[in-house]
């Protein structure tokens, strides 16, 4: 049943209360409209901004389509012929490049025609495309003359659809409702992503307020929906907005402090050329408050539900008693969750991470580069953040659990 007229107020917004643990104590209903109206207030101003950095669609630059004029079609790959086209490992300017056989490919197209093409030794190291393969193939057939092809990709639709939904079931039937709206979350989470900050930031519109208004209203849905309407979600939202909020201050410093352009790559330079008017700096600034965000969300929440499990198990406890108790799990949460940052970057720069070592250049020097030191201080930024929201979502949470009982529980 319910136990506080904070969801009640709330129910509105959320109807799924249900999920709510461990008990939020007696009803308070003074603090649980005050917070509603807190609560209410910080959405309205999220959605105000979001709607007046709302870019419009012709501010939206739109890059020419390399593949314009051209069809890409899908394909099975019906023969493969290796044979040695001279490659010797080294290319102009004495770039290394890879050395290997060639391999000419037949494969039989959609529209039932054969498509015919070449890999160099790059596509093909290891026997990349096999017999039997599903590939696709670009096709590009100029006025009055016969068409030519060339290797596009794999086709990897349903490898991707099928992980997705084992991950999708996995989660519904182990989180149960909690898990449907874990991944309704998601769904937002990506909308609000794609359709506006994402849009936004092309159009030039200033970087951190994009990102902050946006992480505002992400935080604002995932919590609630994934956690339930309750005081405590309440005490992990302040605990996120707060990191939010601090993480988008450092960045935009630290942007700038640190000389970072945000273009270290070829896709940086593409990019601008591109949208030639968007601050990459400003991105930069940016994408430091999102990457944080997962992170950050399973920090607050954590700590705000140590503080309501602490308050059930020993209801006489001070505040100062519940602080301490709680922030001794939050020690160890920013040890595994610091870990978590610093993993996450060298997975996903691993071959980055590997030429340099191949290279043996010296790891100050490559830090400081433009490319890796964007990341570098991407993730230590966030890891400050995320280490400065533990005794901040701790102290709120403390303050606004169920209050102390004089006397212990009668059992």
């Amino acid at each position: 049943m319910f136990r506080d007229l904070f969801v009640t107020c709330h129910a509105g917004i959320v109807t799924h209360s249900h999920v709510i643990e461990p008990p939020e104590g007696p009803p308070r209903p003074r603090l649980a409209w005050g917070l509603a109206v807190v609560v209410a207030l910080v959405g309205a101003i999220a959605l105000a901004a979001v709607a007046m950095l709302w870019p419009d669609r012709s501010d939206v630059p739109q890059g020419a389509d390399p593949y314009g004029g051209v069809r890409i079609l899908d394909a099975t790959v019906s023969d493969v012929t290796a044979f040695d086209c001279g490659s010797t490992g080294m290319g102009p300017d004495n770039i290394p490049m890879v050395e290997g056989d060639c391999a000419h490919v037949q494969a039989r197209t959609e529209d039932g025609t054969t498509a015919e093409f070449t890999l160099d030794p790059t596509r093909y190291v290891g026997e990349a495309v096999q017999v039997d393969d599903r590939i696709r193939v670009i096709e590009i057939q100029p006025e009055d003359q016969e068409a030519t092809y060339e290797f596009y990709d794999h086709q990897r639709g349903p490898q991707l659809a099928i992980l997705a939904v084992v991950f999708a079931l996995l989660v519904a039937l182990i989180g149960r409702w909690r898990g449907l709206f874990a991944l309704l979350g998601i769904g937002i989470t990506l909308l609000v992503l794609l359709r506006f900050v994402l849009p936004a930031l092309l159009a030039d519109q200033p970087p951190i307020a994009v990102a902050v208004a946006g992480s505002t209203v992400i935080m604002l849905a995932v919590l609630y929906l994934a956690h339930g309407v309750s005081i405590r979600t309440t005490a992990a939202l302040f605990g996120t907005l707060f990191g939010i909020a601090f993480t988008a201050f450092v960045g935009a410093a630290t942007t700038d402090w640190a000389h970072l352009t945000g273009i270290g790559s070829e896709d940086d330079h593409l990019l601008l050329a591109t949208a030639p008017q968007m601050s990459l700096a400003g991105v930069v600034a940016a994408s430091m408050v999102i990457a944080g965000l997962g992170v950050l969300n399973d920090v607050t929440v954590t700590q705000a539900s140590a503080v309501w499990e602490m308050r059930g198990l020993k209801p006489t406890a001070g505040r100062g008693e519940l602080f301490g108790s709680a922030m001794r799990i939050g020690r160890d949460h920013i040890a595994s969750s610091v870990y978590t940052l610093v993993f996450a970057y060298a997975g996903t720069a691993m071959t980055t991470l590997l030429l340099i070592s191949a290279y043996q250049r010296p790891l100050l020097e490559v830090a400081t580069t433009e490319q890796i030191a964007q990341e570098v201080v991407r993730t230590l930024v966030g890891a400050i953040g995320l280490v400065l929201a533990v005794p901040i979502t701790t102290a709120i949470a403390v303050w606004l659990a169920p209050p102390r009982t004089r006397t212990p529980a009668v059992t």
